[in-house]
């Protein structure tokens, strides 16, 4: 068996979130999209998983590089830092795991701009090659993918901000030199994010609310190519578009609703299906979604299915006094792209200087591996360390 196969095989089942309950589905319906490092899709923090995957108008928190990194020209904190920890398809392995470190900066005297970066790690555990079960194996690996980036965001207006991030990403799934097969299965990329957040404080009968709108256009760049190009693949560019409106219920009582909406801005690959046994014209549509350029592969993305290419959340927050959180949510995607349905449910505790977040997945799609994920967040306000030990 080739290593590339078969740890693409294993990539594949890491981070393809196919929810495996299409039984209903027509053969020719059926059609999700497949792209190269899917990692990056990966929700990396608690706040945004327990709200149903939701973030990108919601008020900016220090892992805002994920959700809409502009939001942090409005961040009230000078700086902050969160580490997040998310033990990934928990259900099926053990050691398969995304670790992301984020942070950000305020600079400027005019309070209206920030630096930010973030590192991801996503761990697809040991692998074993060769052998058989009678046999120990030949060698074991500890494939990989990784995206480090920064970005800059600035107000401009009072009410509009705007920020742009540039990523570098690795993607090292093993090399074939291991098994004399001279494939190397690792690859690099490139990519830019462009993000817009507009807030507004609204009076609404003697309460002033706080109502937001957001866009992140991510992981626009480069295919990744791996066994030496032959085999290239889409970045998993998306679009989100959300709102959020947050209201006082009573003195430090307030409630925060959401709302995502997310495309993916990758043409599905043709299938044989779709080419009534024409095997050459099959080879030829194949080629052609291989040749063609991650630009043209955007637009094309808007021809292919769109609605049912569309993914949504909605969540909201419950928080006492900016200390205690409770949070929940719901993401749906068509059983025809994927079939990922779950609830998010989460809590979150912050005192001057520390807040912590948690959240639990519950997936309503039958057989999903995605159910019971787990995902922990720390984070370090920066403000807070200041104050604590007496520096101005």
């Amino acid at each position: 068996m080739k290593l590339t196969k078969s740890i693409l095989a294993i990539a594949l089942m890491a981070t393809t979130l196919t929810a495996l309950a299409q039984d209903d589905i027509k053969n020719t319906e059926f059609n999700p999209v497949t792209t190269g490092v899917t990692s990056l899709s990966i929700t990396p923090d608690a706040r945004g998983a327990s709200m149903g995957d939701l973030g990108a108008a919601t008020e900016a928190d220090v892992n805002s590089q994920f959700w809409n990194p502009s939001k942090y020209a409005f961040a009230y904190s000078t700086a902050g830092v969160s580490l997040s920890y998310t033990p990934w398809l928990r259900k099926l392995v053990n050691d398969i795991y995304l670790a992301n470190l984020s942070g950000y900066y305020k600079i400027g005297s005019g309070d209206n701009q920030a630096v930010s970066a973030s590192l991801r790690y996503f761990s697809l555990g040991e692998v074993s090659l060769g052998g058989s079960p009678d046999e120990p194996s030949l060698a074991t690996i500890n494939p990989f993918e990784m995206a480090v980036d920064v970005g800059y965001s600035r107000k401009l207006s009072e009410k509009f901000a705007m920020g742009v991030v540039l990523r570098y990403i690795y993607s090292d799934l093993g090399y074939g030199s291991q098994m004399n097969t001279g494939e190397n299965t690792s690859a690099s990329a490139f990519s830019a994010d462009l993000s817009g957040y507009y807030t507004t404080f609204p009076i609404i009968g003697r309460n002033e609310c706080q109502w937001s709108l957001g866009f992140n256009i991510s992981n626009i760049g480069s295919k990744v190519s791996y066994n030496k190009g032959n085999d290239p693949a889409y970045l998993p560019a998306n679009l989100k578009l959300g709102t959020a409106f947050t209201f006082p219920l009573a003195d430090y009582n307030n409630l925060t609703i959401g709302v995502d909406a997310n495309k993916i801005l990758v043409p599905a690959k043709p299938r044989p299906e779709d080419y009534a046994g024409d095997n050459l014209a099959y080879d030829d549509a194949v080629q052609a979604w291989k040749n063609k350029s991650s630009i043209s592969g955007i637009f094309d993305s808007f021809k292919d299915n769109f609605a049912k290419r569309i993914t949504y959340s909605v969540g909201a927050e419950y928080a006492y006094n900016q200390q205690f959180f409770l949070r929940g949510g719901y993401y749906y995607e068509s059983k025809y792209a994927g079939n990922r349905q779950y609830f998010g449910l989460g809590a979150g505790f912050s005192l001057n200087v520390i807040k912590i977040d948690a959240s639990y997945m519950i997936a309503t799609a039958q057989n999903s591996p995605l159910d019971q994920t787990l995902r922990f967040t720390l984070s370090f306000d920066m403000d807070g360390i200041k104050n604590l030990f007496g520096r101005n």
